[in-house]
Protein backbone atom coordinates (compact mmCIF):
# COMPACT_ATOMS: atom_id res chain seq x y z
CA UNK A 1 0.00 0.00 0.00
CA UNK A 2 1.55 3.54 -0.58
CA UNK A 3 1.70 6.85 1.21
CA UNK A 4 -1.00 8.21 -1.20
CA UNK A 5 -3.59 5.47 -0.57
CA UNK A 6 -3.22 4.98 3.34
CA UNK A 7 -5.73 7.79 5.11
CA UNK A 8 -5.40 9.57 8.33
CA UNK A 9 -8.29 9.44 10.76
CA UNK A 10 -8.65 11.91 13.66
CA UNK A 11 -9.60 15.25 14.72
CA UNK A 12 -7.45 18.45 15.00
CA UNK A 13 -6.16 19.63 18.18
CA UNK A 14 -9.45 19.33 20.24
CA UNK A 15 -10.35 20.25 24.08
CA UNK A 16 -9.72 17.05 26.59
CA UNK A 17 -12.90 15.63 26.72
CA UNK A 18 -14.98 13.86 24.36
CA UNK A 19 -18.84 14.98 24.33
CA UNK A 20 -19.63 11.58 25.72
CA UNK A 21 -17.13 12.59 28.16
CA UNK A 22 -18.31 16.31 28.68
CA UNK A 23 -21.68 14.93 29.16
CA UNK A 24 -20.81 12.93 31.86
CA UNK A 25 -18.60 15.57 33.90
CA UNK A 26 -22.05 17.78 33.39
CA UNK A 27 -24.55 15.23 34.94
CA UNK A 28 -21.87 14.57 37.75
CA UNK A 29 -21.42 17.99 38.62
CA UNK A 30 -25.34 18.36 38.47
CA UNK A 31 -25.94 15.56 40.49
CA UNK A 32 -23.63 16.78 43.46
CA UNK A 33 -25.24 19.93 42.99
CA UNK A 34 -28.85 18.28 43.62
CA UNK A 35 -27.24 15.66 46.44
CA UNK A 36 -24.65 17.53 47.94
CA UNK A 37 -22.62 14.00 47.16
CA UNK A 38 -21.43 12.35 43.67
CA UNK A 39 -23.55 9.53 42.22
CA UNK A 40 -22.13 6.12 41.27
CA UNK A 41 -21.29 4.37 38.60
CA UNK A 42 -25.15 3.00 38.86
CA UNK A 43 -26.81 6.21 38.83
CA UNK A 44 -24.86 7.43 36.33
CA UNK A 45 -25.67 4.92 34.06
CA UNK A 46 -29.03 5.58 34.37
CA UNK A 47 -29.05 9.57 34.33
CA UNK A 48 -26.51 9.04 31.31
CA UNK A 49 -28.94 5.71 29.50
CA UNK A 50 -25.98 3.88 29.28
CA UNK A 51 -24.62 0.53 30.73
CA UNK A 52 -22.31 0.68 33.72
CA UNK A 53 -19.58 -0.55 31.89
CA UNK A 54 -19.62 2.25 29.41
CA UNK A 55 -19.44 4.57 32.38
CA UNK A 56 -16.48 3.16 33.87
CA UNK A 57 -14.78 3.41 30.61
CA UNK A 58 -15.28 6.60 30.48
CA UNK A 59 -14.56 7.13 33.86
CA UNK A 60 -11.21 5.90 33.83
CA UNK A 61 -10.22 7.93 30.40
CA UNK A 62 -11.51 10.92 32.27
CA UNK A 63 -9.13 10.01 35.86
CA UNK A 64 -6.25 9.50 33.08
CA UNK A 65 -7.38 12.81 31.62
CA UNK A 66 -6.87 14.46 35.21
CA UNK A 67 -10.47 15.23 35.25
CA UNK A 68 -12.16 13.10 37.93
CA UNK A 69 -10.41 10.99 40.69
CA UNK A 70 -11.85 7.89 42.42
CA UNK A 71 -11.78 7.82 46.08
CA UNK A 72 -11.30 4.46 47.27
CA UNK A 73 -13.39 2.18 49.23
CA UNK A 74 -16.10 4.47 49.19
CA UNK A 75 -19.57 3.65 47.04
CA UNK A 76 -19.50 7.61 46.30
CA UNK A 77 -16.06 7.22 44.52
CA UNK A 78 -15.67 10.53 42.68
CA UNK A 79 -14.26 13.82 43.02
CA UNK A 80 -13.80 16.57 39.93
CA UNK A 81 -10.48 17.44 40.13
CA UNK A 82 -10.62 19.72 37.24
CA UNK A 83 -13.46 20.51 34.98
CA UNK A 84 -11.57 22.26 32.37
CA UNK A 85 -9.55 20.15 30.57
CA UNK A 86 -6.08 21.32 28.74
CA UNK A 87 -5.62 21.00 25.07
CA UNK A 88 -4.05 17.66 24.59
CA UNK A 89 -1.26 16.99 22.23
CA UNK A 90 -1.84 14.69 19.88
CA UNK A 91 0.26 11.78 17.99
CA UNK A 92 -0.02 9.57 15.22
CA UNK A 93 -0.75 5.77 15.63
CA UNK A 94 -0.98 3.17 12.88
CA UNK A 95 -3.98 1.57 12.53
CA UNK A 96 -3.56 -2.32 11.54
CA UNK A 97 -5.76 -4.16 9.41
CA UNK A 98 -7.00 -7.65 9.91
CA UNK A 99 -3.97 -9.89 10.99
CA UNK A 100 -3.81 -13.77 10.57
CA UNK A 101 -1.42 -16.17 12.55
CA UNK A 102 2.03 -15.81 11.29
CA UNK A 103 1.98 -12.12 10.38
CA UNK A 104 3.68 -9.66 12.94
CA UNK A 105 0.89 -6.78 13.48
CA UNK A 106 3.10 -3.97 13.20
CA UNK A 107 4.04 -5.61 9.42
CA UNK A 108 4.21 -2.65 7.20
CA UNK A 109 1.51 -4.08 5.10
CA UNK A 110 -0.29 -4.67 7.50
CA UNK A 111 -1.40 -0.48 8.27
CA UNK A 112 -4.30 1.03 6.68
CA UNK A 113 -3.43 4.32 8.01
CA UNK A 114 -3.32 6.51 10.87
CA UNK A 115 -5.26 7.94 14.13
CA UNK A 116 -4.24 10.93 16.25
CA UNK A 117 -4.40 9.68 19.61
CA UNK A 118 -3.80 11.95 23.33
CA UNK A 119 0.04 11.78 23.40
CA UNK A 120 -0.50 10.72 27.38
CA UNK A 121 -2.31 7.19 26.06
CA UNK A 122 -0.04 6.61 23.29
CA UNK A 123 3.10 5.88 25.20
CA UNK A 124 5.19 3.70 24.42
CA UNK A 125 4.78 1.60 20.98
CA UNK A 126 1.32 1.73 19.84
CA UNK A 127 -0.98 0.73 17.24
CA UNK A 128 -5.06 0.76 16.72
CA UNK A 129 -7.02 -2.00 15.22
CA UNK A 130 -10.76 -2.08 14.09
CA UNK A 131 -13.15 -4.24 16.24
CA UNK A 132 -15.24 -6.74 14.28
CA UNK A 133 -18.34 -8.27 15.75
CA UNK A 134 -20.24 -7.60 19.13
CA UNK A 135 -18.91 -9.94 21.87
CA UNK A 136 -17.18 -6.95 24.05
CA UNK A 137 -20.19 -4.23 23.35
CA UNK A 138 -20.70 -4.45 27.47
CA UNK A 139 -16.77 -2.97 27.92
CA UNK A 140 -18.18 0.20 25.70
CA UNK A 141 -16.77 -1.80 22.75
CA UNK A 142 -19.16 -1.89 19.80
CA UNK A 143 -19.05 -3.32 16.47
CA UNK A 144 -16.20 -1.11 14.23
CA UNK A 145 -15.08 0.99 16.66
CA UNK A 146 -11.56 1.03 17.09
CA UNK A 147 -9.40 0.11 20.40
CA UNK A 148 -5.75 2.07 20.83
CA UNK A 149 -3.37 -0.89 22.21
CA UNK A 150 -0.11 -0.56 23.75
CA UNK A 151 2.07 -3.20 21.84
CA UNK A 152 3.50 -5.49 25.09
CA UNK A 153 3.86 -9.41 25.31
CA UNK A 154 2.25 -10.38 28.36
CA UNK A 155 -0.64 -8.74 30.93
CA UNK A 156 -2.41 -8.87 34.12
CA UNK A 157 -5.80 -10.88 34.85
CA UNK A 158 -8.54 -8.06 34.04
CA UNK A 159 -6.61 -6.09 31.46
CA UNK A 160 -8.22 -5.70 27.76
CA UNK A 161 -5.77 -7.40 25.37
CA UNK A 162 -5.31 -8.24 21.60
CA UNK A 163 -4.58 -11.59 21.03
CA UNK A 164 -3.91 -14.37 18.53
CA UNK A 165 -5.05 -17.37 18.65
CA UNK A 166 -4.17 -20.45 17.10
CA UNK A 167 -4.40 -19.52 13.45
CA UNK A 168 -7.64 -17.27 13.93
CA UNK A 169 -7.54 -13.29 13.27
CA UNK A 170 -6.62 -11.24 16.67
CA UNK A 171 -9.12 -10.82 19.05
CA UNK A 172 -10.16 -8.46 21.63
CA UNK A 173 -10.97 -9.96 24.72
CA UNK A 174 -10.41 -9.09 28.28
CA UNK A 175 -7.71 -11.68 30.33
CA UNK A 176 -8.79 -14.03 32.89
CA UNK A 177 -5.64 -15.73 34.78
CA UNK A 178 -6.59 -18.28 38.11
CA UNK A 179 -3.69 -20.74 38.78
CA UNK A 180 -3.22 -22.18 35.77
CA UNK A 181 -6.68 -21.72 34.10
CA UNK A 182 -6.23 -18.69 31.35
CA UNK A 183 -9.66 -17.43 29.41
CA UNK A 184 -10.51 -14.92 26.88
CA UNK A 185 -14.04 -13.64 28.13
CA UNK A 186 -15.93 -11.50 26.39
CA UNK A 187 -18.14 -8.50 27.55
CA UNK A 188 -21.53 -10.23 26.06
CA UNK A 189 -23.60 -12.60 27.33
CA UNK A 190 -24.77 -14.06 24.34
CA UNK A 191 -20.54 -15.17 23.93
CA UNK A 192 -18.53 -17.63 26.38
CA UNK A 193 -15.08 -17.23 27.48
CA UNK A 194 -12.86 -19.10 25.48
CA UNK A 195 -10.00 -21.13 28.03
CA UNK A 196 -6.57 -21.13 26.37
CA UNK A 197 -5.27 -25.38 26.51
CA UNK A 198 -1.49 -26.10 26.86
CA UNK A 199 -0.74 -26.99 23.62
CA UNK A 200 -2.71 -23.51 22.22
CA UNK A 201 -0.87 -21.50 19.78
CA UNK A 202 -0.92 -18.22 21.91
CA UNK A 203 0.30 -14.82 21.93
CA UNK A 204 -0.58 -11.80 23.41
CA UNK A 205 -0.14 -8.66 21.09
CA UNK A 206 -0.84 -5.34 23.17
CA UNK A 207 -2.81 -4.08 26.10
CA UNK A 208 -6.24 -2.05 25.23
CA UNK A 209 -5.32 1.72 26.35
CA UNK A 210 -8.31 3.58 24.91
CA UNK A 211 -11.10 2.86 22.80
CA UNK A 212 -12.83 5.35 19.99
CA UNK A 213 -15.80 5.42 17.99
CA UNK A 214 -16.70 4.10 14.89
CA UNK A 215 -14.08 5.49 12.62
CA UNK A 216 -15.81 7.38 9.14
CA UNK A 217 -16.24 5.34 6.10
CA UNK A 218 -13.03 6.28 3.56
CA UNK A 219 -13.74 7.04 0.24
CA UNK A 220 -11.36 6.78 -2.42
Amino acid sequence: MTDTQKKQFGPAPMEGLTPAQQKLLDAVKKFIAAHDMPPNVSELAEILNIKPPSVHAQITAMVEKGVLRRTPYKGRLLEIINDNPTVMSLVPVPIVGDVAAGKPIMAEENRIGEVLVESHIARGSCFALRVKGDSMVDAGIDDGSMVIVRLQPVAESGDIIVALLRDQEATVKRLFIAGEIIELRPANQAYQPIRIKQDDDFRIFGKVMAVRSVLPSVSD
